[in-house]
Formats: structure tokens, C-alpha cells, sequence
């Protein structure tokens, strides 16, 4: 597909684009763009266009562009400012789900929105790295080669962070894992980790 582009055919990089718009919007969220996601994904868009020449032959795209978005959220996110940005992804976040069935139990809901707020705060007081490799592996759904990928990191680096990352949010949380990522509540509740 970027060979294509490269030469020159614009209904090639438009299919590249509809192929990554949604993780590109998952990306820019979940970074903190807020409100301002949709620029940031089309200035992304614009920015991976532009730097075509540079990408490496025989690397994946989705990882590659999912890094330029990160960056351009973080500017975004600098010139906005970081409350607003905090506000926005916490209420984008919400507005991204799906609407919930009229049959639906209204305590179930209310756990899940419940559950969404405390993992959003607890994500957002991890530094930016933990945060970052976080989002990456499970919010945006990447393996492991393509989360090294795209944060630029040696996978040994990915697996420590992430690793690091988790223990502390099992601390924030009062959760474990079982080493699958799912949850389960039990006494102690990650006590005891940094």
C-alpha cells in the first residue's frame, strides 16, 4: 500500500486512511486531545503523508503513525493546556461508547462508568512513560513488537514499563492479575508492589 502511495496514487493512502482513523481517534483520546482529536488525527494524517519518504521499508504503519499521532497530541495538549485536555478525554472517552440498551441494568451501567472514571484518574497519575506504554498495549490493542515499535523503546524496555505500570496501577486500583490481564479482586489487592 505505501509503495503505492509513493507512486503517486491517492486512492491508496485514502484506504490507509480509513483503515487507522478509528485507533488514530483511540490514540489521540486517550493521550489527551479531548475535544480536539479529530484536528489531531488529521494533522497526523497530514504529517505521516509528508514524511512518506522517510518510512522505512517493510515496517508497519499502524505503530509508525500511531507515534506521530502521540505527537501531535502531546503538543496539542501543551498549547491547550492540561486540565482542559483531562477533562476532554475523560468526557470523549464516555461519549465513544456505545449507547447502552434501554434493557440494560442501570447499576451495571453505573459500575462501568464508575470503573472508567477511577481507571482514567489512576491512568492519569502514572508517569508519562508508564501511561504511554499502558495506552499503547491495551487501550489501542498493539502487540508487543508493535508497541516497542511505536514508542522506539527495545521490547525488554516495553515488558519492564509495562510491568512496572501495571503493579502500580493494581496499587491505585486495589486489583490483581492474574498474568492475562484480567481482573480479579482479592484481599490485599496488589499491596505490597511500588
Amino acid at each position: 500500500m505505501i509503495a503505492r502511495v509513493r507512486a503517486g496514487e491517492a486512492e491508496a493512502y485514502a484506504q490507509l486512511v480509513r483503515a487507522h482513523t478509528g485507533v488514530a481517534l483511540r490514540a489521540a483520546v486517550a493521550f489527551g486531545a479531548g475535544a480536539d482529536a479529530e484536528d489531531v488525527v488529521q494533522s497526523a494524517f497530514l504529517k505521516a503523508y509528508q514524511s512518506l519518504g522517510r518510512f522505512r521499508e517493510g515496517a508497519a504503519f499502524r505503530p509508525w503513525l500511531l507515534r506521530i499521532v502521540v505527537n501531535e497530541t502531546r503538543n496539542t495538549v501543551r498549547s491547550v493546556g492540561r486540565a482542559r485536555a483531562v477533562a476532554g478525554r475523560e468526557a470523549m472517552l464516555r461519549g465513544t461508547d456505545p449507547a447502552i440498551p434501554e434493557s440494560a441494568d442501570p447499576a451495571v451501567a453505573a459500575l462501568a462508568d464508575e470503573r472508567r472514571t477511577l481507571l482514567t484518574a489512576a491512568l492519569d497519575e502514572l508517569s508519562e512513560d508508564h501511561r504511554r506504554v499502558v495506552t499503547y498495549r491495551y487501550l489501542l490493542e498493539m502487540d508487543e513488537a508493535e508497541t516497542a515499535q511505536a514508542l522506539g523503546w527495545p521490547r525488554g524496555t516495553v515488558k519492564s514499563r509495562l510491568n512496572r505500570a501495571l503493579r502500580k496501577l493494581e496499587k491505585k486500583l486495589g486489583t490483581t492479575t492474574d498474568g492475562r490481564g484480567t481482573d480479579r479482586r482479592g484481599a490485599g489487592g496488589g499491596e505490597g508492589h511500588e
